[in-house]
């Protein structure tokens, strides 16, 4: 097993990217036709990663379970992109990006890592330009921005309210670029089963062709791995459903470790659950945040009579509503990161000031009218209208909103039936986003020699809470500007390696061991279905594991998700067979990683005796009920080491974070 070194260089900070990309061993041009890399995954880290190697000559082969690149989850991400250009001149910088970065993650990430994502941010939005990506840009022609949580500045850059869909066509475009040059060999609707460990290194996987049910060997001199997050754990999340965690844990079993599992984040503003057959959980963008401003009513007695339909938003006065974030957070106000948001959204719904008919209350106001009359004044003194009515007033900043968010706001419309123009939208927090991943070194490299992971699906740079619009900067930055140098460095010693046969014992267990499973799955007798367990475990998660932890919960967490995976074991049915499309198959796969991974996760936060970012502990809280870290004892990545066939047998190693850069203090957004 490899030794837990960061290798982090040495240096002064902003010296020391530069200063490894100077040291560290290339493969020459005309050698890399020589080395193949797999790369899992086609998100904006893996697709942006495959396009860049194979832009450079290396073979690359990339997998992905849906039937085409396009469909990754980054599809989804809707707000935007952070970038440290400081074109709108407000004080920003890199390193403003990198104190943000790690005081929104609570002081829980490694500085080097982060402070490299700030600085090589500004050369991402250059490269998606030069793609073609339609930036939102303001009336002189220049790039726009707009601010999100957790930051005093605006940095993010936007394309309306699709940023996510625009990039992944921009790397899309790379992809089938070198795709069309036979330099990529796309493996869509196929799923990863398993790594292969050749003399202690990762040289190939053991894939599953989901049309055709076949198992197949690929080999490669490093593997990537970017399959991105972990929240369907919870069942309920904003991420697509297919999204999973079966590659990342894959290669745990094998000698990955995972990095703070527990750390989990809960997205303030998505559309409330609206029943028990609901299976995903729609996000609305934090940057509607910037116009929106959220409340409940002040009286709880407003709030019982709109939950009974009694009383609508509108007929509550000014003076009646609690702008709670507004309130408790001045200094940053409805832009609050989103732990603190959240868990503020938690209080007032607990406390019976929820707006939602549902049966927990669990609901919100994000409400427009104060920016649609704002914007609505300035534009009648930009066009010199005089004497303008509060219709004309009321019609021109409907437009400005429109045109900001018009398709976010159609989608609300289209889910609800609600008109956000003229009633407020109804919000309340969602699992999102997963900070914990697998552990990597700077170089993005797991435990595993030559097994690099890249994107959500490690834990490098968020620390304990992302900040809006940093997912897509890091999946980029990681893709296109960090693990191309890297990934050389390593596989520099593999010139003369030649191909890795796949007819040898290494190949042949792995794919025993995955043909083993299948045939469990497909055969087991069992009387319930895999969602049946899905939403057990999600119910578990969502309420022990959730927004708000304690010690109680969390064994109790641990204890019913080992009854439910004995049950699963036992009692999962799988109809179908294994020799063709099975969409069940490839969920019980699926939910079986889930089941140990939550179990994983709750034994994470019942060990990290303290609250930071969206790891909250009610027993460790301040007397205002915001997170109270333990710097002396917990200043470190909870790094998990599988032992064997049982989560309690995990072994926790510690990565101790220095921080020499910045002061660590108390997180305030007041």
């Amino acid at each position: 097993m490899s030794i837990l070194d960061s290798k982090i260089p040495s240096g002064s900070l902003k010296d020391k990217w530069k200063n490894h990309k100077d040291h560290m061993n290339l493969v020459a041009p005309n050698n890399r036709d020589k080395i193949d890399v797999i790369v899992v995954g086609t998100g904006l880290a893996g697709g942006s990663a495959a396009a860049t190697l194979a832009e450079q000559g290396y073979n690359v082969k990339v997998f992905c379970y849906q039937d085409s690149p396009r469909r990754a989850h980054s599809i989804a991400a809707q707000g935007g992109i952070n970038a440290a250009k400081n074109y709108q001149g407000d004080g920003d910088s890199i390193y403003r990006l990198f104190y943000d970065t790690i005081k929104g993650g609570d002081y829980r990430s490694r500085e080097a890592n982060v402070y490299r994502l700030a600085e090589v941010s500004a050369n991402i939005i250059d490269q998606c330009v030069s793609q073609g990506v339609p930036f939102g840009r303001d009336y002189g022609g220049q790039l726009d921005n707009r601010s999100f949580g957790g930051v005093q500045v605006k940095r993010t850059f936007y394309a309306k309210g699709q940023t996510g869909q625009q990039l992944l066509l921009g790397a899309y475009s790379a992809l089938s670029r070198q795709i069309g040059k036979g330099r990529v060999k796309l493996c869509n609707r196929h799923e990863m089963m398993d790594l292969v460990l050749v003399d202690g290194k990762a040289r190939g996987i053991i894939a599953r062709n989901l049309v055709t049910g076949e198992i197949e060997r690929h080999s490669a001199h490093a593997v990537v791995i970017a399959s991105g997050g972990y929240g369907n754990v919870y069942y309920l999340s904003t991420n697509a459903m297919g999204s999973n965690v079966s590659a990342s844990w894959k290669i745990h079993k094998k000698g990955a470790y995972f990095a703070n599992p527990c750390f989990v984040q809960i997205h303030p503003t998505c559309i409330p659950v609206h029943g028990t057959n609901q299976s995903k959980l729609t996000l609305m963008s934090e940057s509607l945040r910037n116009s929106g401003r959220i409340w409940v009513p002040k009286n709880i007695e407003d709030a019982a009579a709109v939950r009974e339909g009694k009383l609508k938003a509108q007929d509550i006065a000014p003076e009646n509503r609690d702008y709670f974030l507004e309130r408790r957070y001045p200094a940053f106000g409805n832009l609050v990161p989103r732990d603190v948001a959240s868990r503020a959204a938690k209080e007032r719904c607990d406390a019976g000031f929820g707006i939602e008919n549902n049966d927990t209350q669990e609901g919100v106001y994000l409400d427009f009218h104060t920016e649609i009359i704002k914007k609505g004044h300035e534009a009648v003194i930009e066009k010199n209208i005089h004497n303008a009515t509060e219709q004309q007033v009321y019609n021109l900043g409907k437009a400005w909103i429109e045109e900001k968010y018009g398709n976010l706001f159609e989608m609300y419309e289209k889910i609800t039936d609600d008109n956000p123009y003229e009633t407020p939208m109804k919000i309340y927090p969602a699992v999102h986003y997963t900070m914990g991943g697998v552990w990597v070194d700077y170089n993005l490299q797991s435990t595993i020699p030559g097994c690099f992971v890249v994107g959500e699906a490690n834990f490098s740079d968020h620390g304990a809470n992302r900040l809006g619009a940093s997912a897509l900067m890091q999946g980029l930055a990681d893709g296109y500007f960090v693990l191309p140098y890297t990934i050389a460095n390593y596989l520099a010693a593999d010139i003369s390696t030649g191909k890795i046969p796949t007819d040898q014992p290494s190949f042949d267990q792995a794919e025993n061991d995955v043909k083993e499973k299948i045939n469990f799955f497909v055969n087991n007798e069992g009387t319930h279905s895999v969602d049946y367990f899905h939403k057990k475990l999600g119910l578990v998660m969502w309420n022990k594991v959730g927004m708000a932890r304690d010690a109680e919960g969390l064994q109790t967490a641990i204890n019913e998700i080992e009854e439910i995976k004995k049950d699963f074991w036992t009692n999962v049915r799988v109809p179908g067979t294994a020799d063709g499309m099975n969409p069940e198959l490839e969920k019980a796969g699926r939910v079986a990683d889930f089941l140990e991974l939550g179990q994983l996760m709750a034994k994470d936060a019942l060990e990290r005796n303290e609250s930071c970012g969206g790891h909250f502990r009610t027993e460790y809280s301040t007397q205002e009920g915001e997170a109270k870290r333990d710097d002396e004892n917990y200043k470190y990545a909870a790094c998990w080491q599988y032992n064997g066939t049982s989560i309690s047998e995990e072994i926790l190693h510690k990565e101790e974070l220095v921080y020499e850069n910045i002061e660590v203090k108390t997180r305030s957004y007041k």
